[in-house]
């Protein structure tokens, strides 16, 4: 016989604790498992687009790259795909193979066709598995390292069509595999909404690649015109904007090289290097920054040099350093900081620069935060496209920057003119004036003049026999005076000569050489006239007309700009000697034949021995190497050890 024993109150109150939160905890799962459930997007005539986004879009990173369709579409991977949870999934490991799925639940009564779109252009290769009525699936391979004539559309984007005979809600599977990083954006488009949008899209294009070419021919004409590096480089830097560009929205693809597919790899990693080297070499131009900021031009030459191996690099050792556009951002922050800088040390043209490249910065900063993982900023075709935005606008500030410039020199350059008029204006009112006195000083000497002929003619009578026995000796002596007035012109002309002689062949001290030489002025006029008594050529293009450069006496070329200092290529160049005093050290070694000591020099020019030793060397080796032109020499013989 069974015996019963009653069951104590406590322990059904905990059996009953225990199956409440059991329910309770099975709901909360149910409830979790619905939220991330994937969505599924109907079909119907009332939606013309649909974007996929969030947990409408489910993936799988296959680390292998063996995984085939039957895997990841059978029930044990089913489970495995993740629900996406930003607004555009990215393939962010380019060495492993993404799966994607959607889900879509047709409907046999719409009357509109449907397509798929895909719209990053830079995806290598994509499988698509389409499901069919009967349950099957169908193959559909594209990407761009397909012909672009393999497309179903001929269109810059991806598209595939899809069957819309049925009422099923069934899956749809993408391979992606790429060298780059993609962003996976799926759009479900009606075909009628589709050649809406392509034609608008397209004719969008061609306003930006018309101001793109628009711009650069006006630039190029004035480049021509005015012979100004800042135009070509502009010219080159948008030109390399709209190759990236067409290179990345696959318009390059389509018309330029559709069959390239080799090249279409590539072909943005060049845009990309141009855009970098041409904007940098266009700030250095159109910002002086050779003259304004020499450190941060310095940085730039750097920032050019570096780019310049890697992109090599990157092109004939690893291709994969391609991939890493945003390495961009570093010219882009160079360039933008020099604009800031010389904005900031007053040169007016660099503001409309800084605003220009603001936008461009903005843009660059918005697609790195998005690759840096802040997805939430990537909300779809306007982010895609922010970057394209931004060099439009940036182009056309950076055209208002060119112009702000000219407009600016044209300012000053008025403003001298009016300055030269107000000059001359002032030079003729005083020319006037001084003529004005000489008409009076001159009307007043003739009459005075006048007065003291009256007066000889009186006298004159009684002279006149006088004046005919003194005749002949008042013409002989005339004719003495007029040789002496000459000689004593000559002798007061040559006593500077003369002077100069004795210094250059004789043996004088120091006070009295500073007496031709007394200071720097003195001694750069010297080597001026010396360095270029047979007229002047510029070293680097032979060119003979030259402007005055920015140190004193120096030359400029007209041609190339090349400035040539004057004591560049002279025994001067570099030396941290007084020059007045390395004169007089060439000359006394120069008049004592080289026989002069170290020691005396010192003693005599108040410098250090070591360094008169150093100077003299050299000097004496110029006179041996010279001495055969010395011999010829009959004074000055010292200048000829001044030029190199």
């Amino acid at each position: 016989m069974l015996i019963k024993y009653p069951v104590p109150a406590s322990s059904m109150f905990n059996r009953f604790k225990i199956s409440f939160f059991s329910l309770l905890l099975t709901i909360s799962l149910c409830i979790a498992l619905s939220a991330t459930a994937q969505k599924v997007v109907a079909v119907n005539d009332r939606v013309d687009q649909h974007m996929f986004t969030f947990t409408e879009i489910e993936w799988l990173k296959d680390d292998s790259n063996q995984l085939t369709f039957n895997d990841i579409s059978s029930k044990n991977y089913s489970g495995r795909f993740q629900p996406n949870l930003s607004s555009t999934p990215q393939t962010k490991d380019l060495k492993a193979t993404y799966w994607f799925r959607i889900r879509i639940r047709h409907s046999s009564l719409a009357e509109k066709r449907f397509i798929l779109e895909f719209f990053d252009q830079t995806i290598d290769h994509v499988t698509a598995y389409l499901p069919q009525k009967d349950g099957s699936y169908r193959l559909k391979e594209f990407g761009d390292t397909f012909d672009f004539e393999e497309r179903e559309l001929h269109h810059k984007n991806f598209e595939l069509n899809i069957r819309n005979d049925n009422d099923q809600t069934q899956s749809y599977y993408f391979r992606f595999k790429s060298s780059q990083i993609a962003d996976v954006i799926i759009v479900l488009r009606s075909v009628d909404w589709f050649i809406s949008y392509a034609l608008d899209e397209y004719f969008y294009f061609g306003i930006f690649y018309g101001m793109i070419l628009v711009f650069s021919f006006y630039n190029l004409i004035m480049f021509i015109a005015m012979r100004q590096r800042q135009y070509l480089y502009y010219v080159l830097y948008n030109l390399s904007v709209g190759f990236f560009e067409m290179s990345t929205d696959g318009i390059a693809y389509q018309y330029l090289w559709s069959s390239a597919t080799h090249w279409n790899q590539i072909a943005y990693a060049f845009a990309l290097y141009a855009t970098s080297v041409f904007a940098l070499l266009f700030t250095r131009e159109l910002l002086f920054v050779k003259s304004k900021a020499p450190r941060l031009n310095q940085l730039i030459l750097y920032i050019i040099a570096i780019r310049t191996v890697l992109f090599l690099y990157g092109l004939l050792v690893d291709r994969s350093l391609l991939t890493y556009k945003f390495i961009e951002f570093i010219p882009l922050a160079v360039a933008f900081y020099t604009g800031i800088y010389i904005y900031k040390n007053g040169y007016k043209p660099a503001r409309f620069f800084v605003l220009g490249y603001s936008f461009l910065f903005a843009g660059f900063s918005l697609k790195l935060l998005i690759m840096l993982g802040l997805t939430w900023l990537n909300f779809g075709v306007a982010t895609y496209y922010s970057l394209s935005i931004c060099f439009v606008l940036e182009m056309v500030f950076l055209s208002f920057a060119i112009g702000d410039k000219v407009r600016i020199l044209k300012h000053k350059k008025d403003k001298v003119q009016r300055q030269m008029m107000r000059q001359m204006a002032e030079n003729v009112k005083l020319k006037d004036t001084l003529n004005q006195q000489l008409e009076v000083k001159v009307e007043e000497r003739t009459k005075e003049v006048f007065h003291k002929s009256l007066i000889i003619e009186a006298k004159n009578a009684e002279l006149q026999e006088a004046n005919d026995l003194l005749k002949q000796q008042a013409e002989e002596i005339s004719r003495m005076n007029v040789l002496l007035e000459q000689d004593n012109q000559e002798l007061q002309f040559n006593v500077e000569k003369v002077t100069r002689d004795r210094v250059m062949s004789a043996d004088v001290d120091f006070e009295e050489f500073s007496k031709i030489y007394p200071d720097k002025e003195s001694c750069n006029l010297f080597l001026s006239e010396l360095k270029w008594k047979d007229g002047y050529q510029c070293r680097k293009c032979k060119n003979t007309h030259y402007y005055n450069g920015h140190i004193p006496y120096s030359r400029r070329c007209s041609k190339c700009g090349y400035e040539e200092s004057v004591t560049t290529y002279t025994v001067f160049h570099n030396t941290r000697i007084p020059i007045n005093k390395a004169f007089y050290m060439i000359f006394l070694i120069y008049s004592t034949k080289g026989k002069i000591s170290s020691h005396k020099l010192a003693e005599i020019l108040n410098i250090r021995q070591s360094t008169c030793w150093t100077y003299g060397s050299k000097i004496k080796l110029l006179m041996e190497e010279r001495k055969t032109i010395l011999k010829k020499t009959n004074k000055n013989g010292w200048s000829k050890l001044v030029l190199e």
